[in-house]
């Protein structure tokens, strides 16, 4: 045992020492541009690959506005503003010359429309160039902003900067705090912290490899969600083991002996776990959007590698430290192990007298909860509502909006046949919602023609425009409709398409995983139905929540789907501990004595988990990104639910009631005719079923 001990310390440390440096890279390899998340067939990513031919698919305008006000001669105002669009046209990324400044119809605000050209980085590349832009217009003696795609995608890359460190900062505090909470040691944390630390180095440096090298689309989104993920399931996974290991060192001498028995105990759930969490999201593997497909390999890795690191490295460094980790209060050899507390021992009457009763008021509770979901609107949100801050580009866009048209300087793209230029300059200019036609370009037999909107980019008013577009022009074979209001709306329908995909593969996954843990079918009907109850109720108070207390304009359409693969797979994993151990002591209990002793042995090391992983999703709240907040609320919110109602109520009751029913087709074999602890309490529990 201590040469395997010394065998797994040996092979992280080489592990880490070769993902190190390919872990810093990580961030290089990201795509966050919204059209490569699209599937090659939706008609928005048609067009963009399209418009190479005309203005360039790595080409996003940034769109400086300056605003008049009184102070400035209308003459002096765009005297200025021409001047600066010469600086503009030298800086290194701009595409082309830059459009002469036009003046609104009221004369108080001038645009200018500055082509950038970001290369591969997506249109968060822009960062650099808009920064100088800003630089320029910094001594205008008016108020200058920069908006339009470019400068939403530097405001975005810069709010993004704080991933690698105030989010990482914030997610190792809590754990941290939750750690000397629960271990009540100044010196066991750093045992777990260090092996998450080289769990995400690991994770983040596979993952490089397979950006770089396997195809796979890495964005900002799923790069945060990787740390707060690899952080939430790694502590859980240390926190269990722990708490089983401590609990065998109380009944065996030898702490080697201890670990080994530790490990066969909670292997089996803790692998059940990471391998429900993993499939779960292999599942997204198959949905249209890049951005989601990637997330299910991505968070996979991350759950994997940590599972890995947690059940190899971080029991070898427990062993070879000796029971003084624990210090000051370092579990001894014959040494009772403490039950629940008075409160915890309250809640066991309650729910062995009245399985039923409990049951089904818990259960009433979270559907009434889940009828908040009516009010979840997961439609999008513009580009503007995407920030809890307010941010230049935001200031910028709403004071074009007050005096130019919604749509200025991000028009719809039409491409078609240059045979039918005119005509489909026609057609778009008699679409109720488009104010400007541009005059056609024509390349390789292709026309090129810009229609200005007069409605905000990604608003509702803006894609019924873009449908009405489409509706017109598709009358002309082969033309198309592109723009940033048209990947909103694709992306909107690829969103849809993956959620009625995905969810019955996810559960039909968990379901199996539960079964064959199990042995069983309805234990793991019942844990699943549990779940997604308790999942309609997290969802249904954060819509709640982000409506009238957060204020946030929607959500991002694909923010129910990854929310429900989070809960799904993550607030399964309590339910499988509870249920194992339960399943465990049917050996020698019955199924209603099982569950007692399952309940007042798991409770403290589950709700500890449940904190852990709630904490480390909260921490998303940092980040000045609705998105961010909306999963990191939600995720939070429901793991909670989870540890606190669904394992720590609705599960034990739910089993009481049933009894061995709940093994169907086969109890587990056992002879419980001696168990003192069914004699104790089968009296309590008979109360309700008479």
């Amino acid at each position: 045992m201590r040469r395997i001990v010394w065998v797994a310390i040996a092979f992280w440390v080489v592990t880490v020492i070769a993902t190190g440096g390919l872990a810093g890279r990580l961030g290089g390899a990201e795509k966050n541009d919204a059209t490569t998340w699209l599937p090659k067939s939706a008609e928005s990513t048609k067009v963009s690959e399209l418009t190479g031919k005309f203005i360039g698919t790595d080409v996003y305008p940034a769109i400086v506005v300056y605003d008049r006000g009184d102070a400035v001669s209308s003459e002096a105002a765009r005297a200025r503003a021409e001047a600066d669009a010469i600086r503009f046209g030298t800086l290194p990324q701009v595409r082309g010359p830059v459009a002469s400044p036009v003046v609104s119809d009221d004369g108080k605000a001038i645009q200018v429309v500055v082509p950038i050209s970001v290369g591969d980085k997506g249109v968060t590349g822009a960062l650099p160039t808009v920064k100088s832009i800003r630089e320029i217009v910094s001594d205008t003696g008016m108020s200058v902003h920069v908006t339009g795609p470019a400068g939403y995608g530097a405001d975005s890359a810069d709010a993004f900067s704080a991933v690698n460190s105030t989010l990482l900062y914030v997610t190792i505090a809590i754990v941290i705090v939750i750690l000397l909470v629960t271990y009540r040691s100044p010196v066991l944390w750093l045992l777990p912290l260090l092996c998450v630390g080289v769990a995400l180095t690991v994770a983040q440096g596979l993952i490089y490899l397979l950006a770089a090298h396997a195809g796979l689309t890495v964005n900002s989104d799923t790069e945060f969600l990787l740390t707060v993920l690899v952080f939430g399931a790694g502590t859980d996974y240390a926190i269990l083991l722990t708490a089983r290991y401590r609990e065998e060192l109380r009944r065996t001498e030898n702490r080697y002996t201890a670990m080994i028995t530790a490990i066969r105990r909670a292997g089996p759930a803790i692998a059940a776990s990471a391998v429900t969490v993993a499939l779960s999201l292999l599942c997204l593997v198959v949905a249209d959007l890049n951005s989601t497909k990637s997330l299910g390999p991505v968070m996979a890795t991350g759950v994997l590698v940590s599972f890995a690191v947690l059940t190899t490295l971080y029991p070898a460094l427990l062993v070879m430290c000796g029971r003084w980790i624990f210090w000051p209060v370092a579990p001894r050899f014959g040494n009772p192990e403490h039950g629940n507390g008075r409160q915890g021992r309250s809640l066991e009457r309650l729910i062995s007298s009245h399985p039923r009763r409990v049951w089904q008021v818990t259960a009433a509770i979270l559907a009434f909860l889940a009828l908040g979901l009516f009010g979840l609107h997961a439609s999008g949100l513009r580009a503007q509502d995407t920030f809890r801050t307010r941010p230049d580009a935001v200031v910028g866009e709403q004071l074009l909006l007050e005096h130019f048209p919604g749509g200025s300087g991000d028009p719809a793209q039409i491409i078609g046949p240059a045979s039918e230029a005119d005509r489909l300059r026609e057609l778009a200019a008699g679409v109720p919602g488009v104010v400007t036609v541009s005059m056609p370009v024509q390349v390789d037999g292709l026309v090129y023609l810009e229609a200005t909107t007069a409605d905000t980019t990604g608003s509702d008013a803006a894609f019924a425009t873009v449908k009405h577009l489409r509706s017109a022009v598709h009358a002309v074979p082969g033309a198309m409709v592109g723009g940033s209001s048209a990947v909103a709306l694709d992306t909107q329908a690829s969103a849809r398409h993956d959620r009625n995909l995905v969810v019955p593969l996810v559960l039909s996954v968990v379901l199996v995983v539960m079964a064959i843990l199990l042995r069983a079918l309805v234990a793991p009907a019942l844990v699943l139905a549990t779940v997604v109850l308790s999942l309609a109720a997290a969802l249904g108070v954060s819509a709640v929540v982000f409506d009238r207390i957060l204020g946030f304009a929607g959500a991002d359409p694909s923010f129910p789907l990854w929310a429900f693969v989070f809960l799904v797979s993550l607030g399964i994993d309590y339910s499988i501990f509870l249920m194992a151990r339960i399943r465990e002591e049917t050996a020698n209990h019955d199924t209603a004595a099982a569950t007692v002793i399952a309940m007042r042995t798991t409770s403290g090391t589950i709700t500890a988990a449940g904190v852990v992983l709630a904490g480390t999703f909260a921490a998303l709240l940092t980040l000045p990104l609705v998105f961010a907040a909306e999963i990191g609320f939600a995720v939070a919110f429901g793991v909670l639910l989870d540890t606190f109602v669904v394992r720590t109520v609705l599960m034990p009751a739910l089993a009481i009631d049933l009894g061995d029913r709940l093994w169907w087709p086969q109890r587990p074999k056992g002879d419980i005719r001696n168990s003192l602890i069914h004699n104790m309490i089968q009296p309590s529990i008979m109360v309700e079923s008479e």
